[in-house]
């Protein structure tokens, strides 16, 4: 598909993702108390993920591409069919209709609504969508990057290295550990200060791509619908993300959705990234 294509779907993955993002507070404000299932990854799905993946599949079978009509959907909530089918999809939406669950559960406001369009193992887009903020995040390699607001859609760029101000750096609330310790003694070491900020879900993404930080690295396991969304739009505002061979992420891997350890970075030829490798 050519850019000008990718572009004119930006309107209408917003109304479906409005349209997930109010179904989503609608359990998220209710008085029935927050209850999950644990699912056999180990990981929490409750009733706002599945009526999220119901309206984002829904929605996404009437939304067609010009060369291609409808799409098939990967979900982290589809069925065992789909999964077996993915690997014979040259192009199809790869969503994660509530990205960040176990925020959602502590009512932290950090979750959030993830759509992309994968193509030959490529994120061409992605949208996020925060439901607590009303922010709409959409972009890609060829395409820029867009935030909106309440005043409607403003280009967005993400950060320049500039070693005379302090890293900022984004790490997740909830993974840690102490290889990130290390790298970000060794990073502190070499800049005048770092700036050390904490989020849930693919916010972090969408921090990155309007220019509030410099990094995320991320040593911990999480799925290819948790990153891509976020890295198309990283992408389209100059940024990159990038394994541990600095080697951008691929999607619909044959041997596993998985996303490897990886560093989402701002600027990606910012020197002092050779303190990561």
């Amino acid at each position: 598909m050519e850019p000008k294509d990718l572009l004119q779907l930006r309107d209408p993955l917003a109304t479906l993702a409005d349209a997930a993002a109010r179904v989503i507070l609608e359990h998220y404000h209710g008085e029935i108390p927050l209850e999950a299932e644990t699912k056999a990854d180990d990981t929490p799905v409750t009733a706002a993920d599945l009526a999220a993946h119901d309206v984002l599949v829904t929605g996404l079978a009437s939304i067609g591409l010009p060369d291609d009509g409808s799409l098939p959907v990967l979900s982290e909530e589809s069925s065992e069919q789909a999964f077996d089918q993915r690997l014979s999809w040259p192009r199809f939406w790869m969503i994660d209709p509530l990205d960040g669950t176990r925020e959602f559960l502590a009512r932290n406001d950090e979750f959030c609504v993830n759509i992309a369009l994968i193509e030959d193992g490529r994120a061409r887009l992605g949208l996020v969508a925060i439901p607590c903020t009303g922010e709409l995040f959409f972009g890609g390699p060829e395409l820029g990057a867009w935030r909106r607001g309440s005043d409607g859609w403003d280009r967005v760029r993400a950060r320049c290295g500039d070693d005379d101000e302090p890293l900022r750096v984004f790490t997740s609330r909830r993974h840690g550990g102490l290889r990130l310790e290390a790298l970000l003694k060794t990073l502190q070491s070499r800049v005048c200060g770092l700036q050390r900020l904490y989020s849930g879900s693919a916010i972090k993404f969408c921090r990155l791509a309007e220019g509030a930080a410099d990094l995320y690295p991320r040593f911990t396991p999480c799925s290819e619908w948790d990153t891509a969304a976020g890295h198309a739009l990283l992408q389209g505002a100059g940024g990159d993300v990038l394994g541990l061979d600095a080697v951008p992420l691929v999607y619909n891997k044959p041997d596993s959705l998985r996303s490897p350890e990886f560093y989402a970075l701002a600027d990606p030829g910012r020197p002092l990234w050779a303190a990561l490798y």
